[in-house]
Formats: C-alpha cells, structure tokens, sequence
C-alpha cells in the first residue's frame, strides 16, 4: 500500500516538475525553437553555436557552405569528410546544442544519398530543400530508407515553391516523413497569407523558418524582431497550436548581420510569451 502511495506521489511530482519546466521555458514540448545558422553567415558554425548558447539556444539549423572554425578552410558542406564531421559533433557538444535541420540543399540525383548521409551522421531530423519536382521519387525512397523528414521551402516569387499550392499537389499521397519548411516571411513577400497557407498545408509542415518583416508584399521587406512587423507570428503559433503541430522552429533574421543577436533574443522572448499562454 505505502509502496503504490510512493509510486502514485513520485508520478504526482514528476507530472508538475514537467509541466513547471515546460511553462518556464515557454515553449510546448513538442516545439523545438533553434536558429538557422545562417543568421550568422558573416560568421563561422563555431561562432555561431557560442553565439546561440550565450542566449540559451539548444537547436541549429545547419546551412551548407558555413566555415567551421574562423580560422580553418572546411565547411559544413554535406561532403564533409569523417575528420569535419567529428569537429561539428565536437563543436555542437562544447556548446549543448543539437542539430535538428540542415539546408536549404537542392543536389543533383546523385549527390543526394551524401545528404542523407550527412544528415544521419548528425542525427539530423529534417532535411530543407528545393528540390526538382522530378526528384521526389528518389528522395522519398531515401526519406523510408533513413527515417529522416524532406521539408520543401519557399523562397519568394517566381521561385517554383513560392505559393503553397505547389507543395500541396506534389505532396498528395507521399509519405508522411515528406513536408514542407514554411518561411512565413518569404510568404510575406509574395503576398500570400501565412495562416492561409499553413491550414492549406495542415500534417505536412515538418519545420519553419520564422521571421517577421517591415512589409507586406515588398521582396526588399527586411526582417524585424518578431511580433512587431507584418507576419502576424502570434496568429502563426496559435494556428500551429491548433493543429497539434510537433517540429522545429528556426529563426532565420537576415537584417542586421553583424549584431542580429539582441534581435534574435527578443525574437525568441516574444514566441515564449506567445507560446506560454497554450
């Protein structure tokens, strides 16, 4: 009897240690919100990770063609030899911070294999693409073979993906591990509605690049610290709230590139607010 009484008020206190840790965070537990190393291009992957980690950061998205250290030639390139790979792991260790997507990465037929290769290696879980309509056989083919995610991204318009109409079609009938990377801002610039496209996109949407712009419609619209621009980034959270949505969020801030970190923060102290109140 006391044995059980133990178990049940173990539990007990578990449940509201969790729950405590998920409503300080302010993120649900579902939610990985990291950045797109990118936001960091004038600067190496090493930079970037001690950059992150100052502000609390625990994911990445990786980009192709970042250095690694400052002072070395390699890059996070997906051909990136063993010795490459091993300094990433060990970079990405030293700062507690997990790789969980890397593009945007659109290979030829025969490269692709090396992506998903690459991506195991660093158990990444999503892999951002635009890849070739005629591709998507091959790709889905590798995404059951590696149980790793394909997420097709939108750069502005006339780029072939700019409209969520596209993704939408090609993705009928494919396996679920194949979905979208929706960048609100770049839907921004189109003139496309975020929240339109994301109920048109409902079960596919694998990971965002998140942004908020100082326009609507403008491809010259330039990133903002979220919750003050165009986006509408409260109304995006509560949608993907609502449709359950579990994956990861990277904040891709391509304004300001030498000191886009107080912008970041207050970008991410915005989605903890917004997110806390679910």
């Amino acid at each position: 009897m006391k044995q059980r009484m133990f178990k049940t008020l173990f539990s007990a206190l578990f449940c509201l240690a969790t729950f405590i840790t998920q409503a300080q965070s302010g993120v649900p537990a579902d939610w990985k919100l990291g950045s797109q190393a990118y936001t960091f291009r004038l600067f190496s992957f090493e930079e970037a990770l001690e950059k992150l980690n100052s502000i609390g950061v625990k994911y990445v998205e990786l980009y192709p063609g970042q250095k690694i250290t400052k002072s070395g030639e390699a890059t996070t390139a997906f051909t990136a030899s063993a010795q490459d790979l091993n300094q990433i792991k060990s970079l990405l260790a030293k700062y507690d911070i997990q790789a969980v997507a890397y593009g945007v990465v659109s290979p030829n037929d025969e490269d692709w294999p090396k992506v998903f290769a690459f991506a195991k290696a660093l158990g990444i879980e999503v892999i951002t693409t635009e890849l070739r309509a005629n591709q998507l056989d091959l790709v889905e083919k590798l995404c059951e073979e590696h149980q790793i995610k394909v997420a097709l991204h939108n750069h502005p318009v006339p780029s072939f993906y700019w409209h969520p109409e596209v993704p939408a079609r090609l993705l009928e009938g494919r396996s679920p591990l194949m979905g979208v990377c929706a960048d609100i801002g770049h839907w921004i610039r189109s003139g496309v509605d975020p929240i339109d496209a994301l109920q048109r996109l409902e079960g596919r949407i694998h990971s965002l690049h998140m942004k908020d712009l100082n326009g609507r419609g403008i491809r010259s619209a330039h990133d903002v610290p979220w919750g003050t621009g165009t986006c509408n980034v409260a109304g995006v959270l509560h949608e993907l709230h609502r449709q359950g949505f579990k994956g990861v969020f990277s904040a891709e801030y391509e304004h300001n590139w030498e000191n886009s970190l107080p912008e970041v923060k207050e970008s991410m102290d915005y989605f903890k607010h917004v997110s806390a109140q679910f």
